[in-house]
């Protein structure tokens, strides 16, 4: 098997700050780190080809503030209808987020810092039609996070034919160990989940076991005053 690219580095990405109920636009979305593995010279700058991504589903935007971080994600191009599981969350049609709030690369076990959300879009399977949220204890951790209130945490979606919207505000109680001054950067990685089109992952994919080593997750910058992020770096 040929290594993955992505895991020949360790990506910052600047994540900017966002007011309070402010939406996210474009210049919030997350670079599309899958190109690399499309690309044959890994020297090249990625700041300008990749940052806007492929143009293919998902469209992944992040936000912070003061009072938590906020999450934007469209899926596009489905034809089969969701498949969301009240029952099965992780193997559901959704996004599922990992966050350390001390960005912790010297370890590859779950520290109280780590945490792992899953978001599904709606759920189908005849208990509820809202979107909803689900926090699911990481394997191998040492600890885990203080316990999580879910209903703290705002979701929005809007469902339609060929896709959806999902809309995340994640509070700061909420995080165990979210202190943006002290702590300006934070562990991150993300999947989209999709049976149909496929999972797309932020940074490595399986056999790398991302979901559980918070060493192979990339690091959010919580920048205060730049507001455009359209530039990562490479280490």
């Amino acid at each position: 098997m040929l290594t993955q690219k992505r895991f020949l580095f360790r990506f910052k990405i600047p994540c900017g700050y966002i007011e309070f109920g402010k939406e996210l636009d474009e210049s919030y979305r997350l670079p599309d780190l899958s190109l690399l593995e499309l690309s044959s010279d890994l020297s090249s700058d990625l700041s300008s080809e990749f940052v806007l991504g492929s143009g293919v589903y998902p469209d992944f935007r992040v936000g912070w503030n003061e009072r938590g971080i906020s999450f934007a994600v469209r899926v596009r191009g489905k034809k089969q209808m969701l498949w969301c599981k009240s029952l099965s969350p992780y193997d559901s049609d959704g996004v599922q987020i990992y966050i350390d709030t001390r960005d912790m690369k010297d370890i590859h076990r779950a520290t109280r810092f780590c945490h792992r959300l899953i978001f599904l879009p709606v759920v189908n399977d005849g208990y509820r039609s809202e979107p909803c949220v689900f926090w699911l204890p990481i394997h191998r951790a040492k600890s885990y996070p203080n316990p999580i209130d879910a209903k703290k945490i705002k979701l929005a979606n809007k469902i339609f034919n060929g896709g959806y919207d999902l809309k995340i505000f994640v509070p700061q109680e909420v995080l165990t160990g979210f202190d943006p001054i002290e702590y300006p950067a934070l562990g991150f990685h993300f999947v989209v989940v999709d049976r149909e089109l496929g999972n797309r992952y932020f940074l490595v994919e399986p056999p790398f076991p991302y979901d559980y080593d918070p060493s192979l997750w990339g690091t959010l910058l919580l920048n205060r005053t730049d507001k455009n992020p359209k530039k990562q770096q490479k280490i």
